[in-house]
């Protein structure tokens, strides 16, 4: 019985290798990928060179604007060759530039972060219809989803925008922000104070 239950504790000890998805989705910058985490550790652990892996990368974004965050899908064959997919920016991020802000609502629905017209929407769109997933969509389906993402982080979409008038929105929405930190950060030490 004892040599039994010694066979089962080595048994036990055998670690099984972990089998770790082929297909890798994350968001790296462009032209700044590195092998640091989290890109690093995540290509380690498919056994793919992550030297190799981050010079592609890099190499095939060299021609954009650096820090943009790109949806990155990396393919694992079981030879640990791969396949990098990289796509354009999400509608979040263009949506934002659109708007001109930093940071979208806290409260959508109940506040307005910033306003795009549908000519943004739609240029959004076009763009967004280059990817490989919404290749097959159309453009009316691409422009409602868009409108989506825009309601939920607060930014509302208009016919026309008078620049002089939006640049006072956007001078408001500064202060507001800026007041809406000031809270956050009370809460945060309020917060602290309660668990220290």
């Amino acid at each position: 019985m004892a040599k039994v239950a010694g066979k089962m504790r080595n048994l036990k000890k055998v670690v099984e290798k972990i089998e770790h998805n082929p297909k890798m989705r994350t968001t790296v910058p462009a032209g700044k990928a590195s092998p640091n985490p989290p890109f690093g550790p995540m290509l380690g652990q498919r056994g793919l060179n992550i030297a190799a892996v981050v010079k592609d990368f890099n190499e095939k974004t060299k021609d954009m604007k650096p820090g943009i965050p790109l949806p990155t899908r990396v393919y694992t064959n079981p030879d640990r060759s791969y396949r990098l997919v990289i796509h354009k920016p999400t509608s979040m991020y263009y949506l934002m530039q659109a708007a001109g802000i930093q940071r979208a609502a806290m409260h959508p629905g109940k506040e307005v972060a910033g306003k795009v017209t549908l000519k943004h929407v739609y240029e959004i769109a076009k763009i967004k219809m280059e990817d490989p997933p919404n290749a097959l969509k159309s453009m009316e389906y691409m422009c409602k989803q868009i409108i989506k993402t825009a309601h939920s982080m607060g930014i509302e979409v208009v016919k026309t925008l008078d620049p002089e008038e939006y640049q006072k929105f956007l001078d408001e929405r500064r202060e507001i922000v800026a007041q809406q930190r000031k809270e956050l950060d009370e809460k945060k030490e309020a917060k602290l104070l309660r668990t220290g």
